[in-house]
């Protein structure tokens, strides 16, 4: 029903164009026809007419003898049988014409016979009847071309005025049923415009303009009641615009903490302080991950827990690189995305800043001890080594003298001697090895993981490694003095202690960092074994310099435990030895 009723103009209109259409196809296919029939007629007329001149001129030729005689009967022979004179024959043609051409052909063939004869002069008196046949022929012709052409001028006339009858019909109904609705649609629209929208059109019909002109009412009023919401809506727009404003402000706050000359801890939650201080957010978890140690989980706001659940989430990374996660708890009105992606950046650019500015310092901090351990080299071990070859000298120099009681006095010196250059010249290698040591790309936990495994490589025993310490939380000489205890003290369980397992555990408390190294091997007992040789020496000094204490807890045969123990403190430690 609706579809017969919304057609009903464009099916009128359409029936009307194509009876146009037909109308005209129609006309100009009957004036081509007529047009192209009637392009033999005037040929044909003008043939027939030389006919009648023909006939006389071959009368004239047998009154003079011409000797053109023959000639003009075949030039008479090629005129009646000439293309346009056949075209006579056609289906177009009245019968009456094509049977007065067939006269005149046989008439041509009578009077041929007269003209070859020897009584030619009989030809003059037949002659003009011949012609009036031909006369009679050429007017049949000329009426039947002009019959054709007052057809063609009915047929024209009748087919342009119903053309012309149908145009004036389609021009009066889009004018009643298109121009008029339009043209009323077109006054309300300029009423809409000038924001009134109590506009009523009368519908007088039900085809398409109709349903436009229902639809047109029904959409003024709705744009009436839109319209005089729209200043609530304003309002709650400039609510927004405010919010958005504070979300800015927050933002630039935010983005003023990456100005710091060194970011740490404390830029990490003056950021997610900011963050819960927007609207629609009662609560952020920021994860901060390294590989090889525990992530570092600052909150703020409420508790955040059970994340995966009731929290929304987004990673943070910068230059394809994970940095960690960031948390947040909605609330109403539901914040920004937007906003929250730019927290987003703000953060993963803070936590790449502090992980590159981690890096600088230990880069300084590694290329001072590789400048140490260069100058040691260079200086006290090529002395120390000169000493050991002199001493290896004198060993065998003094062992070819002859005994006596003076070399009985020597040769233990000499022994002392020895011994104090190997050991003072073990330990410049080891202290060397210390100083050498690095950590790559700032994380201490890479850098843990890494030493380990280049420590197991030398050892049977099995080192577990468990840490739970963040790099964030450790300034460069506190990540290099652990390293390098944690090294020092596993060295010494795989040279000593024969074991087959070897833990290192790294946890923090609320007040405190807590290093332990444990192993399965034979122990020792303290109140024998010598604790104060040089690495454990070393040990202790790494200790105090982290201003904590190192135990040391073993018997025979029952393993051995390095336990450290140290304060924690944001402020970093300034000394570089």
């Amino acid at each position: 029903m609706f579809k017969s009723v919304k057609n009903s103009v464009t099916r009128t209109v359409a029936k009307a164009m194509g009876l146009i259409l037909a109308l005209s196809v129609a006309t100009t296919s009957f004036a081509i026809i007529t047009l192209a029939s009637s392009l033999n007629d005037a040929e044909a007329v003008n043939v027939a007419g030389s006919m009648r001149m023909q006939s006389y001129r071959l009368a004239h030729d047998i009154q003079t003898q011409s000797v053109d005689y023959p000639s003009h009967i075949q030039m008479f022979e090629r005129s009646i049988y000439s293309p346009s004179m056949k075209a006579l024959q056609g289906w177009t043609v009245p019968s009456d014409i094509t049977h007065d051409y067939y006269s005149l052909i046989m008439r041509w063939h009578e009077l041929k016979q007269v003209l070859k004869s020897q009584d030619r002069e009989r030809y003059l008196v037949l002659v003009e009847g011949f012609v009036n046949q031909i006369d009679a022929f050429v007017f049949k012709l000329q009426n039947f071309s002009e019959q054709k052409l007052i057809k063609l001028a009915w047929v024209g006339g009748l087919g342009l005025g119903g053309i012309l009858i149908v145009s004036l019909f389609v021009v009066h109904y889009i004018r009643k049923q298109i121009v008029r609705p339009l043209n009323a649609l077109v006054r309300a629209s300029e009423q809409i415009k000038s924001r009134s929208f109590d506009v009523e059109l009368n519908v007088s019909s039900d085809n398409e303009m109709g349903i436009l002109t229902r639809t047109f009412n029904t959409m003024a009023a709705d744009l009436g009641k839109l319209y005089r919401g729209l200043e609530k809506a304003v309002n709650e727009k400039t609510q927004k615009l405010q919010h958005a404003n504070d979300s800015l402000k927050v933002l630039y706050k935010s983005s003023q903490e990456l100005t710091a000359s060194r970011i740490g801890q404390d830029n990490f939650e003056a950021i997610l302080a900011h963050i819960v201080s927007l609207e629609g957010i009662s609560a952020v978890k920021l994860e901060i991950t390294a590989e090889g140690e525990r992530p570092l989980v600052l909150t703020q706001g409420e508790a955040c827990s059970g994340c995966e659940n009731s929290c929304q989430s987004k990673a943070l990374s910068l230059d394809g690189v994970e940095l960690g996660t960031l948390f947040w708890k909605v609330a109403l009105p539901c914040p920004d995305q937007a906003l929250i992606d730019n927290f987003v950046q703000i953060l993963s650019r803070a936590v790449y800043y502090n992980q590159a500015q981690r890096q600088a310092e230990q880069l300084l901090l590694m290329e001072e001890r590789a400048t140490i351990a260069r100058e040691l080299h260079d200086s006290l071990a090529q002395s120390l080594s000169y000493l050991k070859i002199q001493v290896s000298l004198l060993k065998r120099s003094m062992a070819k003298l002859p005994e006596s009681h003076q070399l009985e006095k020597t040769t233990p010196i000499l022994a002392e001697l020895d011994t104090g250059l190997s050991a003072a010249y073990t330990q410049l290698r080891e202290l060397l090895t210390t100083f050498r040591l690095t950590i790559k790309e700032g994380s201490f936990g890479h850098a843990l993981t890494e030493m380990t495994e280049q420590l197991a490589e030398q050892t049977n025993a099995e080192i577990k490694l468990s840490n739970e310490l963040s790099s964030i939380e450790l300034d460069a000489n506190q990540q290099v003095h652990l390293l390098q205890l944690i090294r020092e003290a596993t060295i010494n369980a795989i040279k000593h202690a024969n074991a087959k397992n070897i833990t290192i555990q790294c946890h923090e408390t609320e007040t405190k960092v807590v290093v332990s190294i444990l192993d399965d091997g034979q122990g020792f007992d303290q109140s024998v074994e010598k604790l104060n040789h040089y690495g454990m020496s070393i040990m202790h000094e790494r200790a105090s310099r982290l201003c904590g204490t190192l135990a040391v807890t073993s018997q025979a045969n029952q393993g051995c435990e390095v336990l450290l123990e140290y304060p924690k403190t944001k402020e970093p430690n300034i000394d570089r030895m």
